[in-house]
């Protein structure tokens, strides 16, 4: 049971987020498949700013559908 004020997922916040956590490692692997290999301090980098990016845009995207449940009187 949720808490009163605890936030309603749906099914496509969590997608978009196992999209988003899954491209942090995909894309940088998919470029050293495609264009030669990459640091691994470049891999790190690329990770983290392809996560801040995902991460902005889930929030700006998903904000207003995250309703909160009502409060129980």
């Amino acid at each position: 049971m949720r808490k009163p004020g605890e936030p309603i997922y749906l099914r496509i916040h969590m997608v978009a987020l196992a999209l988003a956590v899954l491209s942090a490692f995909a894309l940088p692997r998919l470029y050293e498949i495609y264009f030669g290999p990459l640091s691994f301090t470049m891999r790190l980098l690329a990770a983290l700013l392809i996560a801040v990016i995902a991460g902005i845009l889930l929030y700006f995207t998903y904000r207003s559908s995250a309703r909160n449940e009502p409060e129980k009187k």
